[in-house]
């Protein structure tokens, strides 16, 4: 069965509050199944236009990626997020 991800592409727009959404995210995205594989870091728009920070999370499965996003827990969190950041946030299925 193929992985399923979760990829954000973040420009943190009030960087005061947005540490608290990483810390609360974390314990919730690993709890249901999430890796983090990519999460900030050096990066490099070799060609077109992107957010500065990029975060990829693996689940299991797409299923379990979806579910991840949905769930109650995380999308509570994900309001930091959404107010402290610019954000295009991905579930995808692997290869």
């Amino acid at each position: 069965m193929p992985k399923g991800y979760i990829i954000g592409h973040i420009t943190v727009t009030d960087p005061e509050a947005y540490p608290e959404y990483v810390q609360r995210d974390t314990p919730i995205l690993d709890n249901l199944g999430g890796r983090f594989i990519i999460r900030g870091g050096q990066s490099e728009v070799v060609e077109g236009e992107t957010h500065e920070r990029h975060v990829v999370i693996e689940f299991p499965s797409y299923q379990e990626a979806l579910a991840a996003y949905n769930d109650p827990d995380y999308q509570e969190v994900a309001n930091i997020r959404r107010n402290a950041a610019d954000s295009i946030i991905i579930v995808v299925e692997g290869v």
